[in-house]
């Protein structure tokens, strides 16, 4: 499940972070041009001229009937945040207020639905 910033360079897509202007993509295999920041992690700046698309792309699902974004996985659940904006329905589902407003919890990933994934 991706939640975060994509780079599109060289025909492959790379998890990215902005940096202003410049895009941070990121391998864990090392290839040219990039520098080890840590065993198993690469990293290469690019600049704006360098790399076709830089979008930002969300899983969505529904889970129990609900709109959800999934924000993690771990072995057979998946963290879910409610996107209806209902609290009456957030606490009926018995999810968890992360913040205010904002609802989470771990569904099993056999209950989800409609997974989709979002280019923003």
């Amino acid at each position: 499940m991706r939640d975060g910033y994509v780079v599109t360079w060289q025909g492959r897509e790379f998890d990215a972070v902005p940096d202003g202007d410049n895009a941070r993509i990121y391998t864990t295999q090392p290839a040219d041009g990039f520098e080890e920041i840590r065993p198993g992690r690469y990293v290469r700046v690019l600049t704006p001229d360098e790399y076709d698309e830089l979008v930002y792309v969300r899983t969505t699902c529904t889970w129990r009937g609900a709109p959800f974004l999934v924000l993690a996985e771990a072995d057979n659940w998946l963290r879910v945040e409610y996107t209806g904006g209902r609290a009456p329905i957030a606490r009926q589902l018995g999810l968890e207020e992360f913040d205010f407003g904002v609802y989470q919890t771990w569904a099993p990933a056999h209950e989800v639905r409609d997974l989709h994934e979002q280019r923003i």
